[in-house]
C-alpha cells in the first residue's frame, strides 16, 4: 500500500509518503501558487521514489491550500492532520502547539491523535511565523538566526504583539541602542506568553508537543517551557507533522479505519 499526505502551508509545502513501515518526506517553498506547489512537490517526491502517481492508493490534502489540490482524494483540516501527525511522532502527547506562517494553534488530543478541543489564532499575525519574519527583518536578521541572537540575553519588555506596531517598537529600541539579542529575547518571551495562555485556556499542563517550522527555534521552545512549567517536546521532523498526519489518515481510509473522521 502506498499513501500520501500533502500539506500546503502559506510558507512551505510538505509531502509525506508512507510505504509499509517507511515514511518519505519532501519540503519546498509554496510560492505564489498553492495549487502548483502542492502538485509539483508531490510529483517531485514520486519521481525521487521511482513510482508513478497512479500507484498511490490514496492522497489526503491539508493546510490552507488544500482546497486548491484537485489531485487529492480527500481534504482534511490541518487541525485534524497535525493532531494525528504529532501523536504519531511523539507517542503519549496530550497537546500540540503548532506555529505556522499565518496562524498559531493549540490542540488537545487523545492517545490516538483524535482532536478533543482546540484554540486557533488566525485573525492576526501576532505570535505566528509571519510575526517573526517581520520583526527579524526589522532587526536585519534572518529568522534562522533568532535563537542564537537571544541565547543568554536578558529580554527587553515589548508592549505590543501586533506585527505592525511591534516592528515600529523594534526599530525604536534599536535606535535607542538596545542590544539586538535582548530585543529578540523579549520577542520570544512575548510570543511564549501568548501561546501559553492558549494552552492554559484548554486546561493543559504536560505532555506537550511543539510542531511547525517555528518549533526549530530552541530559544522559543525554552521560553514556552518556562511559561508553562512543563516539558515541551519538538519532534525531529517538526515541520512534517501535518503531512505525516494526512498520510496516516490516507492509510486509515484505505484500511477502512477512518470512521472517526466523519
Amino acid at each position: 500500500m502506498l499513501v500520501a499526505g500533502v500539506d500546503v502551508g502559506s510558507v512551505a509545502t510538505k509531502v509525506a509518503v508512507i510505504d509499509g513501515d517507511k515514511t518519505y518526506c519532501r519540503l519546498a517553498p509554496t510560492g505564489w501558487s498553492p495549487r502548483d506547489a502542492g502538485l509539483r512537490t508531490f510529483r517531485e517526491l514520486m519521481a525521487d521514489l521511482g513510482v508513478s502517481e497512479k500507484q498511490v492508493d490514496f492522497v489526503v490534502g491539508t493546510g490552507y491550500g488544500r482546497i486548491s489540490l484537485s489531485f487529492v482524494h480527500k481534504a482534511v483540516t490541518e487541525i485534524t492532520c497535525h493532531a494525528r501527525g504529532a501523536a504519531h511522532m511523539v507517542p503519549g502527547s496530550a497537546a500540540v502547539i503548532d506555529v505556522g506562517g499565518q496562524d498559531s494553534k493549540v490542540i488537545k488530543i487523545d492517545h490516538r491523535g483524535r482532536v478533543l478541543d482546540f484554540i486557533m489564532n488566525d485573525k492576526c499575525a501576532a505570535g505566528t511565523g509571519r510575526f517573526l519574519q517581520v520583526t527579524a527583518a526589522a532587526l536585519g536578521a534572518d529568522v534562522s538566526e533568532l535563537a542564537d541572537l537571544a541565547r543568554g540575553k536578558k529580554p527587553v519588555h515589548l508592549s505590543s504583539m501586533c506585527a505592525v506596531f511591534a516592528e515600529s517598537e523594534v526599530i525604536g529600541l534599536l535606535a535607542a541602542g538596545r542590544d539586538k539579542g535582548e530585543i529578540v529575547a523579549g520577542l520570544h518571551r512575548s510570543i511564549a506568553r501568548r501561546i501559553a495562555s492558549m494552552v492554559q485556556r484548554l486546561g493543559l499542563v504536560d505532555r506537550i508537543t511543539f510542531t511547525g517550522g517555528v518549533a526549530r527555534n530552541e530559544d522559543l521552545r525554552l521560553c514556552l517551557e518556562a511559561e508553562l512549567g512543563a516539558e515541551v517536546v519538538v519532534p525531529e521532523q517538526c515541520q512534517m507533522a501535518g503531512a505525516v498526519g494526512a498520510a496516516l489518515i490516507a492509510r486509515d481510509q484505505v484500511e477502512g479505519k477512518a470512521q472517526w473522521l466523519s
